[in-house]
């Protein structure tokens, strides 16, 4: 009971203190971290167990985490090392490829096709990125559209909040269409079997109606701000996009490697590679062809969202291994009184409201067994609850800065360069649309499934 009082209250001071901005987060978290290891585990616990499990080193050193089909790593308890991996990893990618002019490149290419109005390419960015999250992890997509909107927005002189809060949601969005677009969906289709045509058919249509929404609720938020950005630029006086590239080997090389990138994480499932594998193997990658570049690429990583990353996986983990996130399940079952309608309500707006403010990963990884157990004692069909924590996990996420690893990714990108978002801008733009795609959700499984 003792070490329960000290996760939450740990948990809540955390979230408090990053809310109010008192303090650079990756401090916050790292400190919080810090104090559950002694309070939670130490004081309350008394387990060095449950401390050694949660900071997870010792699946770094197993088979399984570098090559495993099933993707275990991913639902491992307290620090996800691959994910830490993973995101510095495309960070290096990323910087290798800002360096050649790749990235001021192809935002001048877009601008152009869509004869540089603001208003078109805010659109054809949100479709990008949905369109890549279905395949490409959505940290990756971020990661890429982020900087592409960041440069664009600077030859263009538009503020590029706006339009990377956008991308965020539909990352998220287009993440939950597949298998493998989001870590829950691989932990879910992997724990109950599930194929990627399941997720396509399912909630693959659930975020492509939701889809449709998404453009028009950010087309109105946005216009009017985004209206006025550009009007008095002089297109003939833009550079060419050619001009935009300073390293032609190294271009070449960088998208060849960006290229690979797709390919490998496409296809891990199959291949078995984990996307720490990947990570790394991008990263060595890009740090050799850099050359003598390298110092300049690792200078700019961003390794204060890394450490953002590492005491949040921490204090999650408090919560995680205190039994916290079982007692929440708990909780479904009985709130439900065996009523499927309400059972539904409950898991996928829980599922919405614990992801925006707790990492999905471990969530999902804990009410996969509920949902089982419920199916034997209630016999709802196993893949309904499914759909329903899917769609709760993935998208209940996009509501706040941290609910999900693509959100901390995006803003911290949109701060690197000038534009900082706080809780207020974010969720004021991001959660009333996350409401309108989670009453979709509910109404299309009601109507579909039940």
């Amino acid at each position: 009971m003792l070490a329960q009082i000290f996760a939450v209250i740990i948990f809540i001071v955390m979230f408090l203190l990053i809310i109010t901005e008192k303090f650079e987060r990756q401090w916050t978290t790292l400190v919080c971290g810090l104090l559950t290891l002694i309070l939670v585990f130490g004081v309350g616990m008394h387990s060095w167990e449950a401390c050694m499990k949660t900071l997870n080193v010792r699946s770094i050193f197993t088979p399984e985490f570098w090559y495993a089909a099933g993707e275990s790593s991913e639902s491992s308890s307290g620090i996800n090392w691959a994910t830490i991996i993973f995101i510095a990893g495309m960070m290096v990618m990323v910087e290798g490829m800002a360096r050649v002019g790749f990235f001021r490149w192809l935002c001048m290419c877009l601008a152009k096709a869509v004869r540089y109005k603001v208003i078109p390419i805010f659109m054809t960015f949100m479709l990008i990125s949905f369109v890549l999250a279905m395949f490409i992890d959505s940290i990756t997509v971020i990661l890429f559209l982020a900087a592409v909107t960041v440069e664009l927005s600077q030859l263009l002189k538009f503020n590029p909040v706006p339009m990377i809060l956008a991308e965020i949601f539909c990352a998220n969005l287009g993440g939950s269409a597949t298998m493998c677009g989001d870590p829950p969906n691989i932990i879910i289709g992997t724990s109950l079997g599930y194929s990627f045509a399941d997720f396509v058919m399912n909630t693959g249509l659930i975020a492509g109606i939701s889809l449709i929404f998404t453009l028009v609720y950010f087309y109105f938020v946005s216009r009017k701000e985004l209206s006025k950005s550009g009007a008095d630029i002089d297109i003939s006086k833009l550079p060419t996009p050619s001009s935009a590239i300073t390293d032609k080997p190294g271009f070449i090389i960088s998208s060849i490697i960006f290229a690979i990138a797709v390919v490998l994480l496409v296809t891990h499932a199959m291949t078995g590679l984990t996307v720490a594998t990947i990570g790394l193997g991008i990263a060595v990658l890009t740090l050799i062809c850099g050359g003598k570049h390298c110092g300049e690429i690792l200078s700019k990583v961003d390794y204060k969202t890394l450490l953002f990353f590492l005491g949040l996986f921490v204090v999650v983990g408090g919560l995680e291994e205190t039994g916290i996130l079982v007692l929440i399940a708990d909780l479904i079952s009985k709130l439900s009184g065996g009523n499927v309608y309400v059972m539904i309500a409950i898991i996928i707006w829980l599922s919405a409201v614990a992801s925006a403010f707790i990492d999905n990963i471990p969530f999902a990884a804990t009410m996969i067994p509920v949902i089982q157990s419920l199916t034997a004692s209630t016999g709802v069909a196993l893949p309904t609850l499914a759909w329903a924590l899917a769609m709760g996990t993935d998208i209940g996420g996009s509501a706040t800065p941290i609910g999900a690893s693509a959100n901390v990714v995006g803003t911290s990108v949109a701060a690197k360069a000038g534009h900082p978002v706080g809780w207020g801008k974010y969720c004021k733009t991001a959660a009333p649309i996350t409401i309108i795609v989670m009453i979709i959700s509910t109404i299309f499984i009601f109507v579909r499934y039940l």
